[in-house]
Order: C-alpha cells, then structure tokens, then sequence
C-alpha cells in the first residue's frame, strides 16, 4: 500500500479513542500522514524504538504486535522446548509501557508460548539477570532509555540476557514481513492466559536475587560510613535496586531526590530524563548542598545508564561517561591488584568510540584492551566468547554512553551494579583525603590529558535520513587529509571493513560491517562519525590528547569547529 492507502486502512479500523483522534487531525496535513506511514518503524540489534502515536511508522499497540509477532513466530519456528522456556517481560516507567508489555505477552500467548511478567517497573539490567536466572528463551523490555517522553521502544534479548544478534534480529525481521494486515494479527485475552498458565507474574524473590548478585561486588566494606549521597531516579525504574543496593553496602547517609522518585512518564521535573546532561542533575544539586552529599548519582529510566556528579571545591562537577569508565577500571583492577585477584590473562571491552584514557590504563596492569562496535551486544558477544574459549578473564567493560558493566551476571549496561560501585569508590578516596575529581586528574598526569566531544545533527524524517546518508557518502569519497591542523594517517570504514592509510595502501578489519567511518589523526587523537541506531541523528565523536589540560581542550575546540566545517 501507499501511504494514502494505508492512512484509510487506518481510518476504517476500530481504533483506541486516543489513536482516532490522531488520525483525524491529520487528515489535510500531508507531510504529516507520510511521516506516520512511510515506512515501517525499523527494528534491528537494538530493538525498534519511536514517537507515540499513530501509524506505521509511530510506536502503537498495532506496531507493538507486529514486532510480538514476529518474535513469537521466530520461537514457534526454534520448537516446543522454546515455547515452554518462554519469555521473560519487563517495562520502565514511560507512558504506554506497561501496555504494551501486556500487548506482547497477549501475542506470545496466542502462539502457546509462555510470558514471565514483572508486576511494576524494573530495570533493563534486571531483565537481562531475570532471562539467564529463568533459563527463559528470550526477554522484552519496553522502553526508549533515555530519549524524551514522547518516546518508546521495544528491546529484545536472547538467552543469554544480551541484546540481539544480527541473525537473531535478522530472523524476526523476515517473519514481520511476512504479515499482510497488522490488524489481523491474532491476541489473546491476558485473563485467560494466565489460567492456562502462559502468563505468569514475577514475585520478590527475584528481586532478592538480584540483590544478593549485587552484593558480590563490595571489595571495601569498611568505607562506606564515609561519604554523603544523593541519589535520583529521574522518575524511571532504578529506585528500588539502586537504594536498597546502596543500604546493603553499608550506606547510611543515602538521600532520595523525593520529587523525582514518582514513577511518572512525563518526566515533569526534567526536559530530558537522560543522566548525561546537566539539567537533570538541578534537582539532585539543590538537595546535594542542602545536606552536604558528596556524591551525587543518576540512572535513566530503564537504569541502565548512570551520570555521576562530584563535589569539587563549592559545586558539582558532572562526570562524562569516558572519564568515569577510566576511574572505574582504574580503582577495578588496582583493586584486584591489592587482593592478588587480577588475573595473568585480563581484558577490558571497550567501543570504537570510547577514549583511549582507558585502554592506557588497562595496559600498565598487564590487561588486555579489546575494541568493539558501538552497542553493548558487542560486548556481551565478546564476555561470551571468552568464556568459551578461555583466552581471557573478562574484567570490565563501557562505553562512552554512560553504560558501564563489571560482574557477568547481566549480560548488558547495568547502572545499578555502577551506582554501587562508584559509592564504593568514592567513599574509598574519601577515606585517603581526596575525590573523584583529584583522582581523575591523577590519570590524566600519569596518561596524558584525554579529552572527548560528543557533536550531534538531527535529521528528522524521510529527507532528513537522506540528507544523513549524503554526508557519510561524501566523507568516503572525498576523505579529508587533515582536521584541523592534525593530519590523517589512518580511515577506518567499517561499513566496507577496510583501512586505508594516508599513503594508499589499505588493511582489513576484523569487526563486523557498520555504517562508521573513524579517522586516525596524529598525536594520538581521532575523529568518528556513526549515524545513530535507535535516533534520527549522526553523531561526531572526537577524542583528542594533550601534555596539558590547556593544550587539550584548545585543540579539542579547533576539532569540532573542524567537523563542522566538513559536516557544511
């Protein structure tokens, strides 16, 4: 059908009130029926994720069971032992999630498939915890992270509690093209699944469990006492795990940023319920020096990202992920070196677009660095193939994104082990008299000053997805020689798999195939660009090198203006 047609195939449809009504407003607006139609939202490694609202190209309970659908037939497909381990379903606190979770389990059902449904909010960590615990076939978490409120999606994982592999995502791609009318699709009555028993509500207990993983990693009990904490949720799902995590540690002085401790999908305190940005730290700084905290922690709304703020002289100083995930490895492996529990054949995972800071650090304890794609799947790909193989002892592994992950019992980013640890870190350079950002500056005397940018553009629909595509085109055929006044030796086009260096010859790489081109530039600097996954925006990331602190941020600045240059 063309989008006209689908429109009025929409119109005819018995629709919810709320998705009529939609339907109705835009019925002279042209442009705007081709956005809700044009395509279908895409789904891929990391799951489908969109506006609310109507239309194929929105997230709605109709292209919610589209994708149910396709998931269940993908099981049906793996035979009956599949269908009996089941499906373990949880959702954050946006609007719609816990619908549409509802809708999913419906369609699994009608296909004899069993559900496993957490009956409030929980984590994404804890819905990768909850597949490996379960021995479930698979797991959904309804979420959109960390996007604004008008957001949703719908994230898939395997057995083994990570993201989809391409294969995996592949599969259920080729089983939602096979459906005809999204609005045949067959549901079930939730009330009568769970009297057959496909549909089964998650209890306590594997909250306990969760906890008592969590648990595992306190290396320094005896810190705890001495340091002050804020802690915020961001209204999301991480306020049970994170505070009753912290008061297991030994927390005592844990304060709750209360306003935003209600679970509510508008977010109505924050813009942008994304751990990363300033402003939704506002909140957690007032009650920080009300009572003196100096800590201040943040989780998105599925608490699979977290943003650290530090006390630093008489304010806050906001954490990047790059500069938290090096201060993590560091106090990590230093750890394990201080109890003789580092092992001869380490590694630390890192992405292609996380500092090198890291990778530094990792190489004067004798561990291993291991570069991935951008996506945490990756890493979970590598955590399980070296536990096959044996080549190495999986130690730590992040990426610039705030996603961070230490013990393997979660196979994704989990801001709830991270929020625990960092306190544990923070209280334990407390204790020797300095911060986190003293501490930081440490790494950066002994390993040189790493500094990073993040720079994104927004191409909103069908034009602006081509637009996005002209660009990454143009850099490949007419690669620059230098940014800035920093030559070029090395591209990267990991969507070919090759390297050309600046004297023409070229090298394979070993990663998989990805729409990312990453330049090497001297002094130990470089530049990526990668469209987003789940995003309508092609990011630039920048990390950049200096002697000092000064030196580095100037030639960070004449960077970006570089990239800007080239992206005009």
């Amino acid at each position: 059908m063309n989008v006209q047609d689908l429109y009025h195939h929409w119109l005819a449809q018995k629709l919810p009130s709320y998705l009529a009504g939609e339907l109705i407003t835009i019925a002279r607006d042209e442009q705007a029926i081709e956005d809700r139609f044009y395509q279908y939202l895409s789904f891929g490694t990391g799951g489908m994720r969109g506006v609310l609202g109507v239309g194929t190209n929105r997230m709605n309970i109709y292209t919610i069971r589209r994708v149910a659908e396709g998931l269940a037939r993908y099981i049906e497909s793996n035979g009956e032992e599949a269908k009996q381990r089941g499906v373990v379903l949880a959702y954050d606190t946006r609007h719609f999630s816990y619908e549409f979770a509802c809708e999913t389990a419906s369609i699994l059902g009608a296909h004899g498939i069993r559900s496993y449904v957490y009956k409030e909010a929980r984590p994404t960590p804890q819905l990768s915890f909850t597949v490996r615990k379960l021995n479930a076939y698979a797991g959904v978490v309804i979420t959109a992270s960390h996007n604004p409120k008008q957001y949703n999606g719908f994230k898939v994982y395997g057995e083994d509690g990570a993201q989809l592999t391409p294969k995996f995502a592949n599969d259920i791609i080729s089983y939602m093209n096979e459906i005809r009318d999204i609005f045949a699709i067959k549901i079930e009555e939730l009330a009568i699944l769970e009297q057959q028993g496909y549909v089964t509500w998650l209890a306590s207990d594997l909250d306990d469990e969760y906890l008592t993983s969590l648990l595992t990693l306190n290396n320094n009990q005896d810190v705890a006492l001495h340091i002050k904490l804020v802690y915020t949720p961001l209204h999301g799902a991480g306020l049970v795990p994170v505070s009753e995590g912290l008061r297991a540690f030994g927390f005592q002085q844990v304060y709750i940023v209360e306003p935003q401790a209600v679970q509510d999908g508008d977010f109505p305190t924050v813009p942008y319920p994304n751990p990363e940005e300033a402003k939704a730290f506002e909140l957690a700084m007032k009650l920080g020096e009300q009572v003196g905290a100096d800590l201040l922690l943040a989780t998105d709304p599925d608490a699979d990202r977290l943003g650290v703020s530090v006390k630093s002289g008489s304010s806050y100083e906001l954490l990047t992920g790059n500069q938290l995930g090096a201060l993590l490895l560091h106090y990590i492996l230093s750890t394990k070196q201080q109890h003789g529990s580092l092992p001869q054949n380490g590694v630390m995972l890192k992405s292609i677009v996380t500092s090198e800071l890291g990778a530094h650090i990792a190489k004067k304890y004798d561990v291993a660095t291991v570069n991935t794609l951008t996506g945490f799947k990756y890493i979970a790909e590598k955590i399980a193939e070296y536990e096959q193989t044996g080549d190495y002892s999986y130690l730590f592994g992040y990426e610039e994104s705030y996603g961070y992950l230490i013990e393997t019992f979660v196979r994704d980013k989990d801001a709830v082990q991270v929020a625990l640890k960092v306190a544990e870190m923070a209280a334990f350079y407390k204790k020797q008299g300095y911060t986190l950002v003293d501490q930081l500056e440490n790494l950066y005397k002994g390993y040189g000053y790493h500094k990073e940018a993040l720079l994104s553009q927004q191409f909103e629909g069908k034009n602006g997805q081509e637009e996005m595509q002209v660009i990454l085109r143009r850099l490949r055929e007419k690669r620059p020689k230098k940014i800035a006044d920093l030559a070029v030796l090395r591209t990267e086009d990991y969507l070919v798999g090759q390297a050309i260096l600046a004297n023409g010859t070229t090298e394979g790489l070993t990663l998989p195939k990805e729409n990312v081109v990453k330049f090497i530039l001297e002094d130990d600097s470089w530049v990526a660009i990668r469209p987003s996954g789940t995003e309508p925006k092609c990011k630039f990331y920048i990390g950049i090198v200096g002697e000092t602190a000064e030196q580095a941020q100037q030639k960070l600045e004449q960077v970006k203006q570089a990239v800007l240059e080239i992206v005009k």
